[in-house]
């Protein structure tokens, strides 16, 4: 076992182009302990690839797309100091995503989608690994597809974590005796060997479960933030970085819009009590956020997250107050089509609750046939254009002053639903999407500026 293990991982910025890349290998090299190294695709890419694998395209359009992220990917290449060693298999790459790309069932197939949208991070890997040889140090560009087993549910696979551990163990831990091994973030593979995806985010996840695979003591998560903010930055200049997080409070954020962290990768640390840090590629030296289990210090108030593109829907049956039974169909409908439901409220004869609802996602197509399965078992109303203000904290329910504090700063707002009770870590609101923005600075002011 390598004790002090430590899994790093590189966000689409941090590798961006060929400077940003150096960072990054400087920050890999100067600490012994990172063996593995799990990377993104560049910035830019996943967004061209997302465009090639959803939307229907001339010939000529296709071919200019490819042209711009061959553009990303050669910038880098001719910068190497020894672009030869990895030319052909760049090339190599290019090509198999070119005829991913012109599929001709490529926007109607989703296992061809997760082919194509793989192809960012495994460009990547070849060229990080390559930009970390030039700095004198063994680095390998390993196939995660080969260690990270998932179901077959392409565009948003299931990771199978026992079979996961069983081949790190068998492929993956031999090579970190000689070598930085970097590998490919957000991708996996089904059973039978084809490619498959982990959503949207899912390079943190990727590197939370290799860690949780090879017994690694931390995970770093590199991104283009200093650490875990009260709030998001952009919303407010009075953000300020939080020096560390419990592993709960980080899920709760994650889970309620903080965009610096994936909602899953939480669970691998937990379950394993893996310390994870998040800092900036660019600024190493700053430091950042640690997330651990046990915190010295935990305040009622932590951070303020907002999620966006929720969908509320009110599920409305006169006979609720006699059908028991009737709550249990809604949830089974909702099962069934494989949604999460974030926040919920129910009173004697309805039941209101959010969904995510992002545009072209997978989610907004199960939207659509969950809702057609629900209004056959009763009324169905759905409102679109909400966001969710979350306040995440410890004890919210049972230290005095709290909930008031946080009500009466929000007093001149309109909100829709509140969910409080239930977690001891967060009180969330949902209001109208333009005026989620003023909501989350006014709980700022009121809570982390006086």
């Amino acid at each position: 076992m390598h004790t002090g293990l430590n899994v790093a991982k590189f966000g689409g910025t941090s590798v961006a182009n060929y400077q940003a890349i150096s960072n990054c290998a400087r920050i890999v090299v100067g600490n012994a302990n990172t063996k593995v190294v799990v990377v993104s695709a560049a910035a830019g890419v996943t967004n061209f690839l997302v465009l090639l694998a959803n939307t229907a395209l001339t010939s000529e359009q296709i071919a200019e797309i490819i042209d711009n992220i061959r553009k990303i990917e050669y910038a880098i290449l001719n910068e190497l100091k020894k672009p030869s060693e990895v030319e052909d298999k760049l090339f190599a790459l290019l090509d198999e995503l070119e005829s991913y790309a012109r599929h001709e069932e490529i926007n109607f197939r989703d296992d061809l989608k997760d082919s194509l949208l793989s192809m960012g991070e495994r460009m990547s890997s070849l060229l990080v690994s390559a930009v970390i040889r030039e700095q004198g140090h063994n680095a390998i560009n390993f196939d995660v597809r080969k260690v990270l087993r998932t179901d077959n549910r392409y565009t948003e696979a299931t990771p199978d974590i026992e079979v996961i551990g069983q081949l790190s163990q068998q492929l993956l831990r031999p090579e970190l005796d000689d070598a930085i091994v970097v590998t490919q973030g957000f991708v996996g593979a089904d059973e039978s060997g084809k490619t498959t995806t982990l959503g949207r985010g899912g390079s943190d996840f990727t590197a939370a479960l290799l860690a949780e695979a090879l017994g690694a003591e931390t995970c770093e998560i590199w991104t283009d933030v200093i650490g875990v903010y009260t709030t998001d930055p952009r919303i407010t200049d009075k953000a300020r970085p939080l020096p560390e997080l419990s592993f709960e409070e980080a899920a709760e954020m994650a889970t309620f819009g903080a965009k610096v962290l994936h909602p899953a990768t939480m669970e691998p640390a937990l379950r394993q009590n893996i310390k994870v840090f998040v800092g900036s590629s660019k600024e190493p030296e700053k430091g950042g956020t640690w997330i651990v289990r046990d915190c010295e210090h935990e305040p009622a108030f932590r951070a303020i997250t907002r999620r966006k593109d929720l969908v509320l829907v009110t599920v409305k049956t006169p006979k609720m107050m006699y059908a028991q039974g009737f709550l249990a169909r809604v949830f089974d409908i909702i099962a069934k089509h494989k949604l999460s439901v974030d926040l919920i409220t129910t009173s004697e004869i309805a039941v209101s609750f959010t969904l995510d609802n992002p545009p072209n996602s997978i989610s907004e197509k199960m939207n659509k046939d969950t809702l057609l399965e629900l209004s056959s078992i009763c009324e169905v109303k759905v409102e679109r254009d909400f966001d969710a203000v979350t306040v995440v904290g410890n004890n919210m329910h049972s230290a005095a002053g709290v909930s008031s504090k946080i009500f009466a700063a929000v007093a001149d707002f309109n909100l829709r639903m509140i969910c409080f009770g239930a977690n001891v870590h967060n009180l969330s609101f949902v209001v109208d999407n333009h005026a989620s923005e003023d909501v989350v600075k006014v709980l700022h002011a009121a809570l982390f500026e006086e």
